[in-house]
């Protein structure tokens, strides 16, 4: 690596912290740490959620994902814009009801306390698995441009997000996802200018593209085999945004910030939008960089793009790129971070202990912060790679418990059922997919994955509405 490409790095590292320290005199409570007191914009709101939930799992495996197939994956951002409307109008409002921390004070408020913190470990345990992949997955591009082994590049990553993280709380997250996504987009767009000179401009990329049949966006043969077909994609990609933006702290914490319902309706809905387009964008960069001949089939997928990016680009503009991935990366964790140091303090800590001082809650909040962090990167530490595209390995773990948090929110709106109900059809949902996800089961051995949330939604619903019809007490309805 350059001395540019070294200098590129350490402003955006320099940078990032610095902006976390600003925010860092600006923290005077709890609610300052995870809401930022309701008070930031819808546009930067919506920005952060693209961000968010791009990391680099998007950035190093889509391209990888067209490099080697075609357009179809897509279809699913298709499905995300469906669901995330489906939040806008029926969810969303219920979450501008009263003063709600987290994602799972809906829950409790409707069901009890054991259903909120059900859900919110869960949230906890999947979210944690899931950003550990992310976190590896920000080691690989880190470890090839600067020849660091993945122990040091995790290392890197997690002490630098940690740093403006903790310090600045939900702000700082927010106004950095803002120039990380600006930083990994201009990125993404510079790797594809220099494919296109590489190959003689866009037109040759576009031709022979086309001719090799890579530019196929629908697949409209029903399956629940495919990967991506229509159907599966836009059905299970509406479910799983559903969940992931609905009931996942991660994004809910997120619209909770806004300074009301019609700002957090815009910015959801926006991202949907914007999702699409980042999706877009990184699939054509796929496409380059198999028409420049950089498919090496020696590579992984995911080694495509950090691999090109170091050989290709020249000094300072490899650096600004790298600098991109690291960004999509910290984004997700620095949220992944706050989001799960809000859940444990405010639906474990607090009415556990009884200790509700918004300035303790503050401090309580920046330990669990830390926590979670040496959490990641030893989770990351022990993650081992596979042939998987390391996108479709995150959103599977995800998939483990959407389809029951997405299930459970839906029997919510069902008055006869009660606390036991839902807890079980939680627990019921949740077990079933482990099984499905992680033995996989001769009988659904070749499930695609975007079936994941479908089915768990109907594990959780199905057993629901039995538990409520056989599981009656004395004076319930029968």
């Amino acid at each position: 690596m350059t001395t540019p490409d070294v200098l590129v790095m350490a402003a955006y590292f320099a940078a990032v912290i610095g902006i976390g320290l600003h925010f860092s005199r600006r923290q005077r409570d709890a609610s300052d740490y995870f809401l930022g007191r309701h008070t930031l914009p819808w546009w930067a709101i919506m920005l952060s959620i693209v961000a968010t939930e791009t990391s680099a799992l998007t950035v190093i495996s889509v391209p990888g994902i067209a490099a080697r197939g075609n357009y179809t994956f897509l279809q699913l951002p298709i499905g995300y814009l469906i669901g995330r409307v489906g939040v806008a109008a029926w969810l969303l409002p219920g979450y501008f009801r009263g003063d709600q921390e987290t994602a799972y004070t809906r829950l409790g408020t409707r069901f009890g306390p054991t259903t909120q913190r059900s859900a919110s470990a869960l949230f906890m345990v999947i979210r944690a698995l899931g950003d550990s992949v992310r976190v590896f997955a920000t080691a690989i591009p880190l470890a090839i441009v600067t020849g660091w082994s993945i122990p040091v590049s995790v290392l890197v990553v997690a002490v630098a997000t940690l740093a403006y993280t903790v310090a600045g709380g939900l702000r700082a997250v927010v106004w950095v996802d803002v120039v990380q996504m600006a930083l990994y987009v201009i990125g993404g767009v510079a790797t594809l200018i220099v494919a296109a000179a590489l190959v003689g401009g866009l037109e040759p990329i576009v031709a022979r593209a086309a001719a090799a049949g890579k530019l196929r966006i629908f697949e409209w043969h029903f399956s629940f085999d495919v990967t991506y077909t229509f159907v599966g994609a836009v059905v299970g990609g509406a479910l799983l945004s559903a969940a992931s933006h609905g009931t996942d702290h991660l994004i809910v914490q997120r619209l909770l910030a806004t300074r009301s319902l019609r700002d957090a309706r815009k910015a959801l809905v926006g991202s949907g939008v914007l999702v699409i387009a980042q999706f877009a964008l990184f699939l054509f960069v796929g496409t380059a960089l198999w028409a420049a001949g950089a498919d090496d089939a020696a590579l992984s997928g995911d080694q495509l793009y950090p691999t090109f990016v170091v050989h290709q680009l020249p000094a300072g503009l490899a650096g600004l790129v790298v600098a991109g991935l690291l960004a999509a990366a910290m984004s997700t964790v620095s949220s992944s971070l706050n989001a799960l140091a809000s859940a444990t303090t405010h639906d474990f800590y607090a009415p556990l202990t009884g200790r509700n001082a918004p300035t303790h809650l503050l401090k309580v909040g920046r330990l669990a912060t830390v926590g979670w962090a040496i959490v990641l990167g030893g989770g990351a530490l022990a993650f081992r790679s596979d042939d998987q595209p390391v996108v479709e390995l995150a959103l599977s773990i995800a998939s483990i418990t959407y389809g029951g948090l997405l299930g459970t929110y839906i029997l919510g709106g069902f008055s006869t059922l009660r606390e036991r109900h839902a807890v079980t059809a939680l627990a019921t949902a949740t077990v079933t997919m482990l099984i499905v996800v992680l033995a996989k089961p001769w009988i659904f051995a070749t499930l695609a994955w975007p079936w994941y949330v479908p089915l768990g939604t109907l594990v959780t619903l199905t057993v629901g509405w039995v538990a409520g019809t056989v599981w009656v007490r004395p004076g319930e309805r029968a």
